[in-house]
């Protein structure tokens, strides 16, 4: 038995040097066939394309995040948004990061020498640069909307500067094509934020939220967006403030309505007597029952330096601002039915008047009533009688505008309105909205 046990010692040890060659074997093919095999990201579909050429096609690069690069021309200044959005099959877009950059003054103060706003596109160009990474550059939308400071121009000088960014853009080496560059409709501009402000609150991925509307009081214009649900109120209304669109397979029924002329820095200039883009002949002096008596001051509004003064003492103030305001606005504003029953953001001056007066912190936001604008108008108004708040002069005409603004919209005094700069952390901008847009756009129909 020793003998046998012997004999068969060989063949057990064979079979085990068999067995472990194969286990060796087997190893060495799998970790060939994973090291040749790309990765995961690399299975994907994409489009790469040169990035030193410049590119006009609106194909998108595939990738897990999509980056889109907004420049908004408002009146007051230039303010580049550069955002990271995430894709993923089958979900919402996600915004990952946004970076955010201003210039002033606006480009609307280069009309008489176009040249000199180069340099700061270069600029706010370099930012982008910095920003995205170069293998992105040619798959990154790059746009410009200008707002009411270039809608205020006179048209051959508004053309010119437009040019003059079309220029600056084509050797950027983003996706550009050169109508990513115009002047944008209020219409646009109101629907654009509505986007912003109803995907950062998660109104618009089909869930039960529902949308709010809403508000914004900029220096040239003002605009009030808001969904229609009701078939008999949309056609009742002008189709020209009617837009419908799809986002998600979701169908929406806007009504948009910008105000040109009536924004704030505006307002002021109408309200105390002067017209826009008309400079008064002579010494630029205007008198006003909105400001305390004896206030005598300088005020520069789209590149006119003007001397602004109050009216003789005895009147009162906040009565006849008051007059003064509503005849300016008299019948300029149509009332919308439902606004009373919708919540709304207010956004822009909305918010700055609110810090100013104290019903809000100015990092955090908050909410506030109509009536909250009315007497924070006739306190101010009335403070400014007595000799006080020299260092705002022009809180009791902002104030009283605002008041008698949100009323001609048919807001009642005790409609209350959440003032924001930031939803989630995220700037409340219009920029983000049709930015947005634009990369459904692009991945939907392959332009924006």
């Amino acid at each position: 038995m020793y003998l046998c046990a012997i004999m068969r010692f060989p063949k057990l040890a064979f079979i085990f040097m068999f067995v472990g060659c194969l286990v060796v074997y087997l190893t060495y093919v799998k970790r060939h066939y994973d090291d040749s095999k790309p990765p995961v990201s690399d299975q994907l579909p994409q489009h790469r394309m040169d990035t030193h050429k410049q590119s006009t096609s609106a194909q998108v690069v595939r990738e897990n995040f999509q980056y889109g690069i907004m420049l908004d021309a408002g009146s007051t200044g230039t303010r580049i948004h550069i955002f990271k959005f995430q894709i993923e099959p089958n979900e919402a877009p996600k915004l990952a990061h946004e970076t955010f950059r201003a210039i002033k003054p606006g480009m609307s103060a280069y009309a008489d020498d176009p040249e000199k706003s180069k340099e700061g596109l270069l600029e706010l160009l370099k930012v982008a640069k910095d920003t995205v990474p170069e293998r992105l550059w040619s798959s990154s939308p790059l746009m410009l909307r200008a707002t009411a400071g270039l809608r205020l121009l006179p048209g051959e000088k508004a053309t010119i500067l437009l040019d003059k960014v079309r220029e600056v853009f084509s050797e950027s080496l983003f996706l550009y094509r050169p109508d990513s560059v115009s002047i944008m409709d209020g219409t646009d501009e109101g629907m654009s934020a509505w986007i912003t402000i109803n995907f950062l609150l998660g109104g618009l991925h089909g869930s039960e939220t529902p949308t709010v509307g809403m508000l914004d009081l900029g220096g040239g214009s003002t605009q009030i967006t808001l969904a229609l649900q009701d078939e008999k109120t949309i056609q009742t209304l002008p189709i020209d403030y009617v837009t419908s669109f799809q986002m998600f397979n979701i169908s929406h029924a806007l009504y948009s309505h910008s105000y040109l002329g009536l924004g704030l820095m505006s307002t002021r200039l109408a309200v105390l007597g002067g017209f826009e883009g008309q400079p008064l002949a002579g010494p630029q002096e205007l008198v006003s029952p909105c400001l305390a008596p004896d206030y005598s001051g300088q005020w520069e509004h789209a590149e006119v330096l003007y001397t602004v003064k109050g009216q003789k003492a005895g009147e009162p103030i906040y009565e006849t601002c008051l007059t003064k305001v509503e005849k300016m606005i008299y019948k300029r504003v149509r009332k919308i039915e439902g606004v009373k029953d919708m919540d709304f953001y207010a956004f822009s001056y909305y918010y700055d008047r609110a810090v100013d007066l104290g019903l809000i912190d100015e990092s955090t936001g908050g909410t506030v009533r109509v009536s909250d604008y009315i007497e924070g108008a006739k306190k101010v108004c009335n403070n400014m009688s007595a000799g006080g708040i020299k260092e705002s002069p022009f809180l009791c005409l902002d104030l009283t505008y605002i008041s008698v603004l949100l009323q001609e919209l048919d807001f009642p005094p005790d409609k209350e309105l959440k003032l924001a700069r930031q939803i989630n952390n995220v700037e409340t901008s219009w920029a983000l909205g049709a930015t947005f847009y634009c990369i459904e756009s692009l991945h939907k129909h392959g332009t924006c």
